[in-house]
């Protein structure tokens, strides 16, 4: 006697039940996704050192991630150029210089004083009670998950400005940018308590675009970005590893 199949006992043909398997690249690009994120995490918050070297079973113990996903993570990385390969010996972070803090915030006065300009007069009530929250936001210095939730708020905070300037290109770009500025404001956050001054630069910023005055939301963007720049040179003035040198590294 033939036994009848048990897909189709259930009503699900043969193709139906392969569908609703795990499908192996999808599970391994998760992966590959989660050590990612997982390693660029550590990165940010300088868990893992600038300048620090690694090995891949360093990494996989620490983490606990798996040698494929680790290998493609690893690779990512270093196009997005947080680490540099070490042949024979592994990855290092990606060092932190000078020339790093003023490129970035160069770029950031490029492009935040332009999207506040755009923005001025076109964020709606509801989204300025979201960022009024925002600039509430604190830290404790020296702490890194608290340094992390403040820059994760001040992220949103100017995403969100530059999001209702209505150029979406350049929103994504800041983002980006304000990812890449973690690390230098790890450093500079652990040196001094800025809570109450970035607070107030938020506020002076949210009603300047309140009130539709474009000029104004530029001159406080400015403000605020040159304010960051003088924290983190600062932090890495005072760095235990700076040695006087034209371009200190971590």
């Amino acid at each position: 006697m033939l036994t009848q199949d048990p897909e189709r006992r259930s009503g699900l043909g043969r193709g139906a039940a392969i569908q609703n398997r795990p499908r192996p690249a999808a599970a391994g690009l998760r992966l590959t996704d989660k050590a990612y994120r997982a390693i660029k995490r550590e990165i940010l918050e300088c868990n893992l050192l600038p300048g620090a070297e690694v090995t891949r079973r360093e990494l996989a113990a620490r983490l606990a991630i798996g040698n494929v996903p680790l290998r493609e993570a690893l690779i990512m990385l270093s196009q997005e150029g947080l680490l540099q390969p070490v042949p024979r010996s592994g990855y290092r972070i990606t060092p932190v210089t000078v020339q790093d803090v003023q490129d970035i915030f160069a770029l950031r006065l490029l492009l935040e004083p332009a999207a506040a300009r755009q923005a001025a007069g076109r964020i709606e009530r509801e989204l300025l009670t979201r960022l009024n929250e925002l600039c509430k936001a604190g830290y404790e210095p020296g702490n890194r998950a608290s340094e992390s939730a403040f820059l994760r708020a001040n992220r949103e905070f100017h995403v969100a400005i530059a999001d209702a300037s209505g150029n979406i290109r350049l929103a994504r770009v800041l983002g980006q940018l304000l990812e890449e500025t973690e690390r230098l404001f790890h450093l500079g956050l652990a040196v001094r308590d800025r809570t109450d001054g970035m607070m107030h630069e938020h506020q002076d910023l949210l009603a300047a675009i309140a009130a539709g005055d474009a000029e104004a939301a530029a001159r406080s963007t400015i403000e605020q970005i040159e304010s960051a720049r003088k924290m983190v040179m600062d932090g890495i003035l005072s760095a235990p590893w700076f040695r006087g040198a034209l371009v200190p590294q971590w």
